[in-house]
């Protein structure tokens, strides 16, 4: 290896050490058998791999073997951002909204009802509506992603399955702003 080479890679390697980066790494959740509720199939099917391949918890089908019971269900909207002079629509703003409850076996509420509010900005163009139909499409998975990351999240901060007081709920009054285009 040349003494530049390896320049780079050293480098490189304090660059990442220093920004904090660091693998999402194994999951410990307080509940080992999770059953999914309400969710449509590509949520249900991405959780469904994010919680199996991250942690010790199995995703069951039947709510008597669960020790815990996620509840979901989802929202999605479309609203005018911007008009022209004309009065012909220049953009559109795409909401996601994920509702979610998770309760213990026994009905103890471990995640209080919640929910996880995303918006996208989308510029729009009569000429272009089937392909903007189709990249409003790849908006709303993306944020259905984006929830089922936040959401794995959120479910390892349960830390007993009978806690002495539920961990708190989190609904924003209103969504974060439009981000830059």
């Amino acid at each position: 290896m040349t003494r530049r080479s390896f320049l780079t890679l050293a480098c490189g390697v304090m660059m990442l050490s220093a920004c904090g980066f660091q693998l999402r790494g194994q999951q410990d959740y307080a509940f080992k058998r999770l059953v999914i509720v309400g969710a449509q199939p590509p949520v249900a099917a991405r959780l469904t791999r994010m919680v199996q391949g991250g942690s010790d918890t199995v995703v069951v089908n039947s709510t008597d073997n669960a020790d815990a019971i996620l509840t979901m269900s989802e929202a999605r909207g479309q609203s005018t951002l911007t008009m022209n002079s004309s009065g012909v629509v220049e953009e559109y703003q795409i909401t996601y909204s994920l509702y979610y409850q998770l309760v213990g076996k026994d009905g103890t509420a471990l995640i209080a009802p919640s929910v996880i509010v995303l918006n996208r900005a989308m510029t729009y163009s009569d000429q272009y509506a089937t392909a903007k139909q189709a990249e409003s499409e790849l908006l709303i998975a993306d944020m259905q992603n984006d929830a089922v990351d936040q959401l794995t999240r959120r479910l390892s901060l349960v830390h007993s399955m009978h806690p002495a007081q539920p961990a708190p709920s989190v609904s924003p009054t209103t969504p974060l702003p439009s981000p830059p285009l």
